[in-house]
């Protein structure tokens, strides 16, 4: 039987952990790009305030789905699925910032942390080429529709829809935490708007591109989104 995707719950250690990740990625590209941003080893700066602040955007008190459990649920997903992007490293920071901006009641969420990438990771020393790769995959994840043989936008995208095939009830605490999100919205117009979401996901000839993603994920997930749509729209 394929696997299905989990949510990390919150545990004292979440933090650490991720903190660790963050900067072993970082690290990892400023090796991959050492003598290209400019700045000498020695002079930057410490990755790890950089963590915390990401952190704290991430447990924003108006967040009840894009949370830290999400950011770390995405990870895993990212290091499921690494040997088939061209750059792990620089997908794990697109995860990193994906949703670090995050108001439910705002349009230009993906835009805004593209942007905060654009500039944080240059003083972090990361060279142009990786960040900007970096601030395209974030504003990938307004369609989550990569370009064929777009390795690492691939995997980006199907990490981050990867919590649309899990078991039923993990999918049903998905949906209930996404309506949380939006409770300021009435009833009739969220259900509207969300059975929309639903259709374009559904109208997308695959839903995981990458091909561990897609045999694991795509069926199950389907039948998720097609229950919730029912359920909507009864």
């Amino acid at each position: 039987m394929a696997s299905t995707p989990t949510d990390p719950t919150d545990r004292p250690d979440q933090g650490d952990d991720l903190r660790g990740r963050w900067h072993d990625a970082v690290s990892a590209l400023r090796d991959a790009g050492a003598g290209t941003s400019g700045a000498a080893p020695a002079a930057l700066p410490d990755p790890a305030p950089y963590a915390d602040n990401l952190l704290a955007r991430w447990a924003e008190p108006q967040r009840r789905y894009h949370t830290t459990a999400h950011l770390a649920a995405v990870l895993d997903r990212v290091d499921e699925l690494a040997a088939h992007a061209a750059e792990p490293d620089v997908v794990r920071l697109a995860a990193w910032f994906h949703d670090a901006v995050y108001r439910p009641d705002r349009s230009e969420n993906e835009e805004r942390s593209a942007a905060l990438a654009e500039r944080a990771l240059p003083e972090l020393g990361i060279d142009a080429k990786r960040t900007a790769e970096v601030a395209r995959l974030v504003r990938l994840t307004v369609t989550h529709d990569p370009a064929e043989g777009d390795r690492n936008g691939e995997v980006l995208c199907d990490a981050d829809l990867a919590v649309l095939a899990g078991a039923p009830e993990q999918y049903a605490a998905y949906a209930a935490a996404v309506r949380e999100e939006y409770g300021f919205v009435p009833d009739d117009a969220f259900r509207a708007g969300r059975a929309d979401v639903l259709r374009q996901l559904l109208a997308l000839p695959r839903l995981f591109r990458t091909p561990a993603g897609h045999d694991k994920w795509e069926r199950l997930a389907r039948r998720n989104i097609r229950t919730e749509l029912d359920l909507l729209t009864s």
